[in-house]
């Protein structure tokens, strides 16, 4: 009887290592698949505030910072006020804002900081969450600076200080 108990503790334990090993080589994969996915900029479709669909294909041929936001998240307006103060310095690049939320809330945001007159300055709906999942965001703000080849420079999780972004757009 002993042994069909400790029998039973072995293929429990067993199982359990087995099932932990395959989850973490499952994380490992993925992560290993972002990073291939995302060496340049990936294929997107996200909606422009005026409905229309803005792809990779509508990018220019200059360093581009994606900047994954939440108009309810104060670290997204703290990021944004620090942008806009040295807006002057981001001339030469575009800036692509995304947002899972509703163009409504979207242009509000967009509007508060007066991005929407500035032509290197786009805000898109990411409606279904692609941007999170072609990146694996799990925070906001997020943001991800590329090179004017579209090559992956850095990333960045939660507030960034602004120098450290432009570090990267000399």
């Amino acid at each position: 009887m002993k042994w069909k108990i400790k029998l039973a503790l072995i293929l429990l334990i067993s199982s359990i290592l087995f099932f932990l090993s395959y989850k973490i080589s499952n994380k490992i994969n993925y992560k290993k698949q972002i990073v291939e996915n995302t060496k340049t900029i990936p294929t997107f479709t996200f909606e422009n505030m005026v409905g229309d669909n803005y792809t990779d294909k509508d990018l220019l041929l200059k360093p581009v910072v994606f900047v994954y936001f939440n108009s309810d998240c104060d670290y997204c307006h703290s990021e944004a006020t620090k942008i806009k103060e040295r807006l002057n310095e981001f001339k030469n690049c575009q800036l692509i804002f995304i947002s899972i939320e509703a163009k409504e809330k979207i242009k509000l945001f967009e509007d508060k900081y007066g991005f929407n007159v500035y032509k290197n300055i786009v805000f898109l709906e990411d409606r279904k969450g692609e941007f999170s999942k072609l990146f694996d965001v799990h925070s906001i703000p997020y943001i991800v600076v590329y090179d004017k080849n579209h090559k992956l420079l850095k990333k960045f999780k939660g507030i960034t200080r602004i120098d450290d972004i432009l570090k990267y757009l000399e």
